[in-house]
């Protein structure tokens, strides 16, 4: 049988959590336990979300002022190989040595015109204080929206997909 799951971004790297690899790997550890038994007995696939990756990588990028950050599309082909390498190593320190697995990196065309892209939702990046996000907003002119009653994410580089679609 063919099963298919997904592990969200944010079950990779928890909200609130240090954005640190051993985080990340100690999560991706955790979920590999929960699904090495059903690859034991079925061909699975595996998908992941990446937002809070790929908004660390943008920040990281931005740091570094000699060159450009790379646009979002890369950033995400470069987080979705890195969890795909960490997926990989934890199902394999579970899995018989013969059982075959691989990464894919996947590639998905927007509509630009989506209506979506006047209402993004997708947070990306760490979590925020209000203090913090009111001050970034103003300094960076980045865009932020509330999730729940407590913080603010980063939507800044879902909405800068929109411009490198467009162009």
């Amino acid at each position: 049988m063919l099963v298919v799951t997904a592990l969200g971004g944010n079950a990779l790297l928890r909200r609130g959590e240090p954005m640190t690899a051993e985080n990340q790997r100690r999560n991706v550890r955790i979920a590999a336990e929960a699904l090495a038994p059903v690859a034991k007995k079925h061909r699975l696939v595996v998908g992941h979300g990446n937002g809070p990756q790929v908004g660390l990588l943008a920040l990281q990028g931005a740091a570094y002022t000699k060159v450009e950050t790379y646009p979002l599309d890369v950033l995400g082909a470069q987080t979705e190989g890195m969890i795909g390498y960490m997926i990989e190593q934890e199902l394999g320190n579970l899995l018989p040595f013969e059982r075959p697995f691989a990464t894919l990196l996947t590639m998905i065309e927007v509509d630009p015109a989506d209506a979506a892209f006047k209402n993004p939702t997708k947070f990306i990046g760490p979590v925020y204080a209000k203090e913090e996000a009111v001050r970034l907003g103003k300094e960076k002119s980045w865009v932020f929206k509330q999730d729940g009653d407590r913080i603010l994410l980063d939507l800044t580089a879902y909405i800068c997909l929109l411009h490198d679609i467009r162009r």
